[in-house]
């Protein structure tokens, strides 16, 4: 397994990014993966009772889903092993802090916060204050 796996190191060297784009998360209960691959996800996930997507705002607008609620995504650059310790717990805790929700997605190189769109912002400044408080 690559990538970094130190808490001190991750959190030191996160440098958040934050997205312009704005995410839905969607569920579909009876379209496949390769049903959705053509709405450019940047994320899948099969459940038990359907199929969540992370959907550009503008695919999603195509299915009719826009008026969900818009998520933006923090990348958190660094590279991180999916064995990494506590990364996740110490994000949850900075943005906790401010009364901001997070969803995160671990994928094999980064970590990605989304957040609700009005507190992308907000979100983005608690992240770069905690890597810089290391």
């Amino acid at each position: 397994m690559t990538g970094e796996t130190d808490l001190n190191t991750l959190i030191a060297q996160m440098r958040p990014m934050l997205d312009p784009v704005p995410y839905v998360f969607c569920t579909f209960a009876t379209k496949t993966l390769v049903d959705l691959a053509e709405y450019d996800p940047i994320g899948l996930f099969a459940e038990t009772e359907g199929v969540t997507a992370i959907l550009p705002l503008e695919r999603a607008r195509e299915l009719g889903l826009a008026e969900a609620e818009w998520f933006r995504r923090i990348t958190l650059t660094v590279h991180s092993s999916l064995e990494a310790v506590g990364l996740t717990a110490a994000i949850s805790a900075a943005l906790t802090e401010k009364g901001i929700s997070a969803n995160v997605v671990a994928a094999y190189f980064h970590d990605h916060v989304f957040v609700p769109e009005e507190h992308a912002e907000a979100a983005l400044s608690a992240l770069r204050a905690l890597s810089e408080n290391r």
